[in-house]
């Protein structure tokens, strides 16, 4: 391909736990995922790579760069709901377009259904998938799902959309019909077979493309198709794996087969951690709980980039990394490094002019390895209603909620506010278990109280960015002055 910046293809599987990936348990699991290993082999994976909380924050998180909450897309994405992403706020796509990429986007979306929510009215050219998680699709065939026509219309699904962006700021839409948990055991495969052709079109173009990819799988609840069973010898949720595995394989032998491999950075990562309540069908992780809650599981997922030429085959990364960090990596990758300081200032791409402060920091040269650390040492959790559960700086994390419910409870039970915070120390304890395994877990607390002196700090300048940009749309209460006090009460008892 006849063009010196690079192509981006982003790879994403849906609820993927840290352990699902053969290159993280070694084997441990009883299948492999030779494609998803090769990515990680041929490039960098990280211990300490961060998603959401859920499948819509995750997503907004890395198109947009920005922390969920100030996008408002926080909360799982449902049929009909008024809340989706805004034309104010970039993607990726809207940034690389006039820099001469073509943009495609296949597979889920979840970023609001709604026609001004789609992705192709939001920087991208094309757009094939569908728009929620698959156990919402599958719910028109539950046997008391009404069947008056106007409910369906009002509160159902959309179907797959195959979309187009006119080049006028508007879009054409052809539904191709319902996704149905017939078409769920292969719906990924064919995602993957318009990928492909349209990276096909790209490079017959000469043009640079930026592809976002989105399986379907592992997102409960798993329709396994005949070809596929006993692939794994372990079950249908893990035979659907190695099939993902497989349709991330298609996606690299095109690389291979264009000859564009050396010119493509691939990304591979997942949205959240996994849905842990419904196994067997679930992913695995050693990470304390699961999606949806503050604890470690939820947030830490597999991850790996490959750029082959440029990023050093092999390399395991320990620092802070997350998906809000994409935006400024790619768009320095594409040859514009100072996209985050032009987007504080105000900054024109294509017809519209956006004004943002971007949370995601430039890693490219922490992965090729021209820095030798990370730009970032903290990391906010944040609960799909806004709140601040807890926060990392460094080796340390403080929780100021905590999600003591388990199984399908930490969907609908609270989160327990505590008058004194929980600190934990990710390099010693990466698992979350001294508070309650260790008889001196609260002592050590005591000896370290000090961590929230200087994590004052790092809210305060948090505060001070969410006053010139605020939230976009609500749910979004982002309580950081109610953390300010909390922490402020932390100190003032760590003195008696």
């Amino acid at each position: 391909m006849a063009t010196s910046r690079p192509n981006i293809l982003v790879l994403f599987g849906d609820d993927i736990g840290w352990w699902n990936i053969s290159y993280n348990n070694r084997g441990q699991m009883g299948y492999r995922t030779p494609n998803i290993d090769r990515v990680a082999s041929e490039g960098v994976g990280f211990t300490d790579y961060y998603a959401q909380q859920s499948c819509t924050a995750g997503r907004a998180a890395f198109i947009t760069g920005q922390n969920p909450v100030r996008t408002g897309l926080t909360k799982v994405g449902v049929p009909g709901a008024n809340v989706g992403l805004q034309k104010e706020d970039p993607t990726i796509a809207d940034l690389l377009k006039p820099l001469g990429y073509a943009t495609g986007q296949f597979g889920k979306n979840h970023l609001g259904d709604k026609d001004e929510f789609l992705p192709t009215v939001h920087g991208f050219d094309e757009f094939f998938g569908n728009l929620y998680h698959l156990n919402a699709e599958e719910e028109p065939e539950l046997p008391d799902y009404p069947r008056d026509p106007e409910f369906r219309k009002r509160y159902g699904p959309r179907g797959v959309l195959h979309s187009q962006a006119d080049g006028k700021g508007g879009q054409k839409i052809e539904d191709t019909g319902p996704l149905t948990k017939k078409r769920m055991e292969t719906i990924d495969e064919e995602v993957t077979d318009v990928a492909l052709s349209y990276i096909d079109k790209c490079h017959k173009a000469s043009k640079p493309f930026f592809v976002w990819w989105n399986a379907s799988a592992m997102h409960f609840r798993t329709h396994v198709a005949d070809k596929h069973k006993g692939k794994s010898g372990q079950g249908d949720y893990n035979d659907r794996m190695v099939a993902h595995d497989e349709d991330v394989g298609r996606m690299l032998s095109k690389l291979d087969e264009l000859g564009i491999a050396d010119n493509t950075i691939v990304i591979y990562a997942t949205d959240n951690g996994p849905h842990y309540n419904s196994w067997p069908d679930a992913g695995i992780t050693p990470f304390r709980s699961e999606k949806n809650t503050n604890w470690e599981g939820g947030w830490r997922v597999p991850a790996f980039v490959r750029w082959l030429g440029k990023i050093k085959a092999g390399t395991m990364l320990n620092d802070i990394v997350t998906h809000q960090d994409w935006l400024p990596t790619l768009l320095a990758a594409a040859g514009d490094a100072d996209i985050k300081q032009k987007l504080l200032n105000g900054h024109t791409a294509g017809s519209r002019t956006f004004k943002v402060h971007i949370d995601g920091y430039n890693m490219l040269p922490y992965l090729t390895g021209d820095t030798k650390e990370s730009p970032r040492n903290f990391f906010f959790y944040v609960s799909d209603d806004g709140d601040i559960l807890a926060i990392r700086m460094g080796d340390y994390k403080v929780v100021l909620m905590e999600q003591r419910a388990t199984r399908m409870m930490c969907w609908l039970e609270p989160f327990v506010k505590l008058r004194g915070p929980k600190i934990f120390h990710l390099r010693r304890d990466p698992f979350e278990r001294a508070d309650d395994n260790s008889n001196t877990y609260w002592d050590w607390v005591l000896d370290h109280a000090f961590i929230i002196y200087e994590m004052q700090g790092l809210v305060a300048q948090q505060i001070e960015n969410f006053v010139k940009y605020p939230p976009r749309q609500k749910p979004a209460a982002f309580n950081l002055d109610e953390v300010m006090r909390t922490l402020q009460d932390a100190i003032g008892g760590a003195k008696h």
